[in-house]
């Protein structure tokens, strides 16, 4: 006997072992349970094998019955059953581009497979069966699939193929039959839809003319479950339907005509000053408002009438004041509710009347607060507004003042403020957009040059925003407030610089503050003549 190389275990006829029979390369096998040799001829019994001059096997056109794919599908992909020294296999021969035999893949019931041949000379399985240019092409992920959708395809009357060597080489298969794929108009990749599987689909779809590659979703892991589910009309429903790949974030005008269609539902809040509402069309989730005036003119006290308000309406509320104490935040906003500067004096108010303030305002469970005292301000303050978003279900938080805030992102980052702001300021867009929260963002405004300045009632402008353009970039609304802090008239102009979601600006309305009661109200014609 010459000599032979071990090829693999296998079961034996003659003591009915299941794996001590062994399979050498010349054909022989020799079983060690009962020490029967047996020639190469006397074991191929399945299916006759004729070794051909360049060593490929051939075995016989069969229908795949319990995979449902039937002979002329079979035939015309050449796709064959037959053995390999006696171990049963599957057939998928692969051709080059001048359609010549190159590689057969030899598919066993374990499940593992193993290459006759030069694989790399090989293109895709079924590649030879192609046109090599048409409307479309279907890519599946094995060559079972690839019949598959042939045979769903009008009886095999559409191009369809399928990579060599799984999800795994995917990529490195469709780049050497990369020229044969862009001789189609569409290619749909038609991949299992596990993890590997629809991975594999999006890297291949990369490497194609944009626009051409579609990946196509099952409700099922692959084509021939779909077909053994008896759901061949969703098979190919699914390769109509599928969707041209993109890269994040692209989409084609022409398939959002029912996205266009459906009414934006804007989750809207009403500011406590009809002329402001009516100019900005209130306050929406979603957005990023700054308000902005010089130093003492009154910002903090507008954020307080209007997180009052939203506590009013049933808004969750998070209120971080990073230039105040929790305590000084609270009485402000009760003050705002009784018409009392309630840091001030608490002179006639009874203690009952300061317990149902404090129920209906800042107690009623939907305000938070940020004791910031001893923390550090920085990157954390952005985790504690997601906080507030996500575990605490707040609707619009209040950050009271953007440069506050920056003052620990120094040491952190860089001393150049510019810089601190684009980074803060971008961020804290991104978590807007990706919490839905509103955020109403104190900002303060850069010195002004000349005599007169802001806080004498110089107008606001947005090139008046300290630091940089991030700021009037990146917000959807932008309010001044302007005053005379000397004169004796506590008038405040409220001016919309940005508006992005009417395009409405200009003056909005003058509010008068009273020093009595701590609180802002909207003039009467009459004072504004005076002003």
């Amino acid at each position: 006997m010459t000599e032979s190389e071990f090829l693999y275990h296998t079961s034996c006829d003659n003591c009915s072992s299941s794996d001590a029979n062994s399979v050498y390369s010349d054909g022989h096998a020799y079983c060690f349970s009962c020490n029967t040799t047996t020639q190469g001829q006397s074991t191929m019994e399945l299916t006759p094998i004729t070794k051909q001059e360049s060593n490929f096997i051939k075995g016989e056109h069969l229908p795949l019955n319990k995979r449902k794919i039937n002979l002329d599908t079979v035939q015309k992909y050449n796709y064959q059953v037959g053995a390999w020294f006696a171990r049963p296999c599957h057939i998928a021969n692969y051709y080059n581009d001048s359609k010549e035999l190159v590689a057969q893949k030899l598919r066993y019931p374990s499940k593992d497979f193993q290459w006759l041949g030069n694989p790399k000379e090989a293109g895709l399985f079924g590649q030879e069966t192609c046109k090599g240019r048409g409307k479309y092409l279907t890519v599946c992920e094995g060559e079972i699939d690839a019949l598959t959708m042939s045979q769903s395809m009008d009886n095999n009357k559409w191009d369809v193929v399928s990579i060599k060597t799984g999800a795994a080489g995917a990529k490195k298969d469709i780049q050497k039959s990369l020229e044969f794929l862009e001789g189609y108009e569409n290619v749909i990749f038609m991949f299992d839809q596990d993890e590997h599987g629809q991975k594999a689909a999006l890297e291949c779809a990369k490497l194609l003319t944009p626009n051409k590659a579609k990946i196509a979703s099952l409700p099922l892991k692959d084509p021939n479950e779909m077909l053994l589910a008896g759901k061949q009309d969703k098979l190919v429903k699914a390769m109509w339907d599928a969707k041209p790949y993109r890269p994040d974030g692209i989409v084609l005008g022409s398939e959002i005509f029912e996205e266009i269609m459906k009414e934006d539902k804007y989750v809207t809040a009403q500011y406590p000053f009809k002329s402001l509402n009516d100019k900005t069309h209130g306050l929406r989730k979603g957005e990023l408002t700054t308000i902005t005036a010089g130093t003492g003119v009154g910002k903090s006290s507008f954020c307080r009438h209007v997180a009052l308000d939203l506590l009013k309406q049933d808004f969750g509320v998070g209120y971080i004041a990073l230039e105040e104490s929790i305590k000084r935040s609270a009485l402000g906003i009760m003050g705002v509710h009784l018409k009392k500067p309630l840091h001030l004096t608490r002179e006639g108010i009874s203690e009952t009347q300061l317990q149902e303030t404090f129920k209906s305002t800042i107690g009623n469970g939907n305000f938070y607060l940020y004791n910031h005292f001893g923390n550090t301000v920085a990157d954390s303050l952005l985790n504690k507004i997601r906080y507030l978003a996500k575990s605490c279900e707040v609707d619009f938080v209040v950050l009271d003042h953007l440069h506050m805030a920056l003052s620990a992102l120094g040491d952190e980052h860089t001393n150049d403020e510019r810089k601190l702001i684009d980074y803060f300021v971008s961020k804290l867009r991104t978590l807007v957009e990706e919490t839905g929260i509103g955020v109403i963002l104190i900002s303060h405004l850069r010195r002004s040059e000349g005599d007169k300045g802001f806080e004498d009632g110089k107008e606001v402008t947005m090139n008046s925003l300290r630091g940089s353009a991030s700021i009037g970039q990146l917000s959807d609304l932008i309010i001044s407030i302007s005053r005379d802090i000397k004169s004796d008239k506590k008038l405040a102009n409220l001016t919309i610089l940005k508006n992005r979601f009417s395009g409405e600006t200009g003056k909005a309305c003058t509010l008068l503050y009273d020093l009595d009661t701590g609180c802002l109200s909207e003039t009467t014609p009459d004072v504004l003549d005076d002003y």
